[in-house]
């Protein structure tokens, strides 16, 4: 009999024989699947470098088997662009949390989005600092009660929460900028087509190429990771709806 495999585990990710690092429900690793999933796909796997973020997509540099480098927290944009100028046939990619990329690394990210660097940065928006427990961050929803805000964030006192995907689709220098999620089969199929198109504008020179991805994080929410799959689409994603914001093949 003929047998032929439908389904197994992305060839680029590493078991985890020493135990898994992530908290049950977390997105994390669904994000990891996919980029190891588009990789193999693209057959990028041996041309691919991460650069990954002090935070809970630290943990990814064990996860995924490819060339990877752990950066200090919120430089990733300043390392990818180093190391995409030396092999600038190689996809380079980081991968940082919503805090930081929007808070400590804004200074790195506006500057790689004013050069119009070629890489991508794939940012995972779980509306908490989650490594250091669940402090208010950059996109921590108006009345978002976190460590910090018990009482629910006062858009009076600290501001709005932050529309990465909007902001960077205004810059000239961004070829892609889209907001994605993998909260259920079909989100986590259309997440794997961004990370598609935006590996692809970066291999084609275009331009800077963002991917947003909404992500469960119910440790910090205080929520079972059923109920925290609901607040995604009751809470997230009404804040910050899914889509394309800019999608070009040339920048002028």
């Amino acid at each position: 009999m003929t047998r032929e495999r439908i389904v197994a585990k992305p060839r680029l990710l590493v078991p985890q024989t020493a135990g898994f690092v992530y908290c049950p429900g977390c997105h994390e690793p669904l994000v990891a699947k996919a980029i190891a999933e588009v990789l193999d796909e693209l057959e990028m796997g041996d041309s691919a470098v991460g650069v990954f973020d002090i935070g809970c997509s630290s943990f990814l540099l064990g996860i995924l088997d490819i060339d990877s480098v752990l950066g200090p927290h919120g430089r990733p944009p300043d390392m990818a662009t180093a190391i995409k100028h030396i092999y600038p046939n190689n996809v380079v990619f980081t991968v940082q949390g919503d805090g930081g990329l929007l808070s400590i690394g804004a200074d790195p990210l506006m500057g790689a989005l004013a050069r119009a660097e070629k890489i991508t940065i794939i940012m995972i928006n779980n509306a908490v600092y989650g490594t250091t427990g669940g402090q208010m961050a950059p996109t921590s929803l108006a009345g978002q009660k976190t460590t910090t805000t018990p009482g629910g964030r006062d858009v009076s006192k600290h501001g709005f929460p932050v529309h990465a995907a909007e902001m960077i689709a205004t810059f000239k220098g961004t070829a892609y900028s889209v907001r994605c999620a993998v909260n259920n089969p079909y989100n986590y199929g259309q997440t794997r087509e961004c990370l598609k198109t935006a590996f692809a504008k970066q291999m084609r020179g275009v331009g800077l190429s963002f991917v947003e991805v909404l992500s469960a994080c119910p440790s910090n929410w205080h929520l079972s990771p059923a109920d925290a799959l609901r607040w995604i689409e009751e809470g997230l994603m009404l804040e910050f709806p899914l889509g394309e914001f800019k999608n070009v093949d040339k920048i002028e």
